[in-house]
């Protein structure tokens, strides 16, 4: 990529050098509005005049969850009445005003309201930011308010405090490179389209990603309910959503093949300091039980008899938003010692010699259960699993040394898919990493745009 004919310092050591022509100013300068939530009143007034709705109103608010995963003209999100909206006149939307978050982890990131087809206005933890339009083109700044050279000292600033945060003079402090007006367009314009054609890629490879998890998911529910030879004779089931099964293979309640445990339940200041505790995010969110969790508790003697995490052991969701969410299951692959169990699980103990423990791993987080629970509950509000219904779980049981064939067959098939998704994974990183470097060089002049070489 071509640069720029000369040069000059711009007097900020990890900035380097900028173009002779171009100009080094502070955001200070060219905001023409910076504004948030509280400025429409006080705490005490805020929370009198406005009320979250869950269900579609007058307006929505919007915030920063909403502008992570993209704002839509749907009924999702929260809302707020007319009158509502009157009173937060000094945080209304009308699309293209730059929202900066100012709280938390992602403090610094700055979006740019999209133009939808309903009033909006601006949740807490976030500012408005307006900039001279005859100096500053919006697609440029936006570009340059999200590159490193930006983003890291906000970054840096925010963490200075016990949580990250930014306050309106952090924002106003900002240090920015100004390119003449027509160069600004033709760089946005640029990037526009080197970006959308990196995004597009890193599209398409996060849809190849996700074929390769159904992949592995449709070998592991294929293998835990058909076994892995294609010849095998086959059964009815007895169970419509489950279909045939094997033919020498046993069909099984839960409840004929171990034992159910409820976790344990106590007031707060029995958690925080103590032996290892199992909670809820280590089952939902792995299939292996982790050796080392992060939650601690104070239990007894007796707690850690009771409430044990033995090599083994299913432990099951028991309470959710969703159905689906009901029931994920993950296996003690080692003992844990001197741990419990959090009382939002269900911990299924097999009898012996009924169940390999690999095959307990990926039958109980395979479709089956999926299906099973979907059909058996009805939501209401919060979904809930009883040991009961639990017990009505059927468990396909091959004989041991086909389980664990079945476990070998899975494994050496899932290593395969999981080489290739990491590969992919990989050119997903090697992209976004040349993304982020090439807006950050196009907007602090250290490679000259294809449009403005002569």
């Amino acid at each position: 990529m071509e640069r720029y004919t000369k040069y000059k310092d711009s007097g900020i050591a990890w900035l380097g050098e900028i173009p002779e022509h171009w100009n080094i100013t502070s955001w200070r300068r060219i905001i023409s509005v910076l504004t948030d939530y509280t400025a429409n009143g006080s705490f005490a007034d805020l929370k009198k005049n406005v009320e979250y709705r869950n269900e579609p109103d007058f307006a929505r608010l919007v915030r920063l969850t909403d502008l992570r995963k993209g704002i839509k003209d749907s009924n999702e999100g929260v809302w707020i009445s007319e009158d509502a909206y009157n009173y937060l006149k000094k945080s209304a939307l009308f699309g293209g005003e730059f929202l900066i978050a100012n709280v938390g982890a992602y403090s610094g990131i700055v979006f740019l309201m999209p133009y939808i087809n309903q009033p909006a206005s601006l949740a807490p933890n976030m500012m408005i930011a307006k900039f001279n339009q005859n100096k500053i083109d919006n697609q440029y700044i936006f570009y340059a308010a999200n590159s490193v050279y930006i983003q890291e000292p906000l970054r840096i600033t925010a963490l200075s405090s016990a949580q990250p945060k930014l306050n309106k003079d952090h924002v106003k402090a900002v240090i920015f490179i100004i390119p003449p007006l027509k160069e600004q367009k033709a760089i946005a314009a640029y990037l526009d389209t080197k970006t959308a054609e990196i995004d597009q890629l890193i599209a398409q490879k996060e849809r190849l990603i996700k074929l390769y998890e159904e992949e592995k998911t449709a070998i592991i529910n294929e293998a835990v309910t058909k076994g892995i030879n294609p010849n095998v004779k086959l059964k009815s089931s007895g169970i419509d959503w489950l279909g045939d099964i094997p033919e020498h293979w046993n069909l099984k309640r839960l409840r004929y093949l171990g034992t159910c445990q409820n976790g344990v339940s106590k007031s707060a200041e029995y958690f925080g300091s103590g032996y290892p505790f199992v909670n809820y995010t280590d089952v939902y969110n792995n299939i292996e039980l982790p050796q080392e969790v992060q939650g601690l508790a104070n239990s007894t003697d007796e707690d850690q008899i009771s409430y044990s995490v033995k090599q083994g052991d299913i432990f099951f969701t028991r309470t959710s938003e969703t159905i689906e969410e009901i029931g994920i299951a993950s296996t003690c692959l080692k003992t844990i010692e001197n741990a419990i169990f959090s009382g939002f699980l269900i911990r299924f103990r097999p009898f012996d010699k009924l169940l390999f423990i690999g095959f307990s791993k990926y039958y109980f987080r395979s479709r089956v259960r999926e299906l099973f629970f979907v059909k058996e509950m009805n939501l209401v509000t919060r979904a809930s699993l009883s040991q009961e219904l639990l017990k009505k779980l059927p468990v396909l049981l091959p004989p041991i040394e086909e389980q664990k064939e079945i476990v070998n067959y899975i494994e050496k098939e899932c290593a395969r898919i999981d080489s290739k998704i990491a590969k992919t994974k990989r050119i997903i990183e090697l992209q976004k990493e040349y993304r982020t470097a090439l807006i950050s060089e196009a907007v602090t002049g250290k490679i000259k745009v294809p449009e403005l070489v002569s």
